[in-house]
């Protein structure tokens, strides 16, 4: 039986750059290799169908907002083309133009994220939602795992976090996203609200966007310059 989708040397050259560019990168608090989230993410896109080019981009899908000294949309396009570059683009949630430092405050940035998901297109969500899928359920693990002390890694808490993943799920849905991604992070999700439920009652109620607007916090500013010896020092800080 062949499969539904060949990978080439696009696939081992963006994997490559991966490698090189998140080579430091760890998943935020622990300290298992980032590149784990970048092939999971691949591989949850090809699961569900995707395209080669939608698994590059979803190897290279955190690239432009947490290395923008290293990676620019124009070398995206040049190397992988146009397809890719506007998928990694799409989902990333930096202002366009980001070169590094403190990134806004972490609900204006999901929010506008949010706004965006339903104009993205079809490949973009899936990248994006298989993003979620591969996160959510890392969370969901952590909670299980480790309990309420597991939310203090992050820079929003369970409400927050919860309404974020609904929030995404919603907005593809309605744009006609469909597939085993969605129905995936539909269950994922529930669980972990009710697990949230669970153990922190008086943290998981809903909270709407203007009603913490006034409390946001900001993520842990970057003081080092944009080098690679500088890189080192930066590199556990998370991305969910």
């Amino acid at each position: 039986m062949k499969p539904t989708v060949k990978l080439g040397k696009k696939f081992e050259r963006a994997l490559a750059l991966a490698l090189r560019v998140h080579a430091d990168d760890t998943r935020k608090g622990k300290r298992t290799p980032y590149v784990s989230h970048l092939l999971g993410v691949a591989s949850l896109v090809l699961m569900d169908g995707g395209s080669e080019d939608e698994a590059v981009a979803a190897l290279l899908h955190d690239t432009l907002e947490d290395h923008p000294e290293a990676v620019k949309p124009e070398m995206l396009r040049r190397r992988f083309g146009a397809t890719v570059r506007d998928i990694v683009v799409s989902c990333t949630d930096t202002p366009a133009g980001f070169e590094g430092g403190a990134k806004p405050p972490w609900r204006e940035r999901k929010e506008a994220y949010i706004a965006h998901i339903a104009r993205a297109s079809k490949g973009a969500r899936r990248v994006a939602l298989a993003d979620k899928l591969y996160n959510a359920r890392d969370l969901l693990a952590d909670v299980r795992r480790d309990g309420p002390k597991t939310w203090a890694r992050f820079n929003a808490g369970p409400a927050d976090q919860v309404w974020y993943l609904r929030s995404v799920l919603e907005r593809a849905r309605h744009a006609g996203q469909t597939g085993v991604i969605v129905e995936e992070l539909e269950r994922v999700v529930a669980d972990l609200a009710a697990l949230v439920e669970k153990s922190s009652p008086k943290l998981s109620g809903a909270t709407s966007p203007a009603s913490r607007r006034s409390s946001r916090t900001r993520p842990t500013r970057r003081t080092n310059p944009p080098t690679r010896a500088g890189n080192a020092t930066r590199r556990a800080a998370g991305r969910r």
